[in-house]
């Protein structure tokens, strides 16, 4: 092949990569009716709807793309480099150089470098998103071959199965392979602790929007968690590979505000925390408590 086939047929293979690399900079799911929902053709992340999502948006938008374009460039300048200036014809005669001291150091010190760089957002990043030490509500997501259970431990524990719509049963608006019967339902503004599990083989939790994936282990709990910032319906599915229904056991969560939340709450039968009545042993301690303040002291001699 000529040189210039050779230079072409690089352009060829580099500039679509980096054209790829370079669009979620500008690329964004948009507002509204896409909010929690992918659409044909988009091309970077759905719109972030928690501070975990905007964090990794943040560090794959502002760190990682531009050391990947960087590196990329570089790397197509050597090779273009050494094609013009060490090409048969322009150098007829190749050194034959085995060790270079100095350049070694460099191509092994700058890696080092550019993960030391990487490594403390994406550690701070990685703690944040690991869990939270103040939870104001728990929710257990439990996989099921081939559909999830919820549990709401904290509101009277309430319980249902979310399972996928069919395609035959499928209402205006609702998404293919998307929506279930069941959506689950979550204040905005408030942090969730959510404990994932499973009842049979591995499954996953995942929710692009909230940027949460945890798998659901058979006889173990994962624990994770979120906070929602935007009202909207949210999509996920199942990540992991379980079975034949694997690509049937969708995740739609409705974040509402809080007062739309105690109402559901209510309609489902349950209680928000601060309505819930004293357990029974504190009810007990407290009268005894009271009990004894009011018994007499005994008379001397008796």
């Amino acid at each position: 092949m000529t040189k210039s086939g050779t230079f072409l047929r690089s352009l060829l293979t580099w500039m679509p990569a980096l054209l790829v690399f370079a669009f979620p900079l500008f690329a964004h799911a948009a507002d509204g009716e896409a909010l929690g929902l992918a659409k044909n053709w988009q091309l970077g992340f759905q719109e972030p709807a928690s501070p975990v999502k905007e964090d990794m948006e943040w560090f794959h938008d502002m760190m990682l793309v531009p050391m990947t374009i960087i590196v990329s460039v570089f790397v197509m300048f050597l090779l273009l480099f050494v094609m013009v200036r060490y090409n048969a014809k322009a150098n007829p005669v190749p050194t034959k150089t085995t060790h270079n001291a100095k350049l070694e150091f460099i191509w092994t010190i700058v890696p080092v470098l550019i993960l030391i760089v990487i490594s403390y957002p994406s550690m701070k990043l990685l703690y944040k998103a690991d869990r939270t030490t103040e939870a104001e509500m728990t929710l257990n997501a439990i996989g099921n071959q081939w559909y999830w259970s919820y549990e709401y431990p904290d509101h009277g524990n309430i319980t249902f199965n979310a399972n996928l719509v069919k395609e035959k049963d499928l209402k205006e608006g609702q998404p293919r392979l998307l929506a279930t019967d069941e959506p689950v339902v979550l204040p905005v503004d408030t942090n969730i602790r959510l404990l994932i599990k499973a009842t049979d083989v591995l499954h996953a939790w995942a929710i692009p929007a909230f940027g949460v994936k945890l798998d659901a282990v058979p006889g173990q709990t994962n624990e994770t968690w979120v906070r929602i910032e935007k009202t909207g319906t949210f999509y996920g599915q199942c990540s992991e590979l379980c079975g034949e229904g694997h690509g049937f056991m969708p995740i739609e969560v409705h974040a509402v505000s809080k007062e739309d939340f105690a109402k559901w709450v209510a309609s489902k039968g349950g209680k928000m925390p601060e309505a819930a009545p004293p357990a029974a042993g504190a009810a007990q301690a407290e009268e005894t408590k009271e009990g004894a303040g009011k018994t007499e002291a005994p008379k001397k001699g008796e």
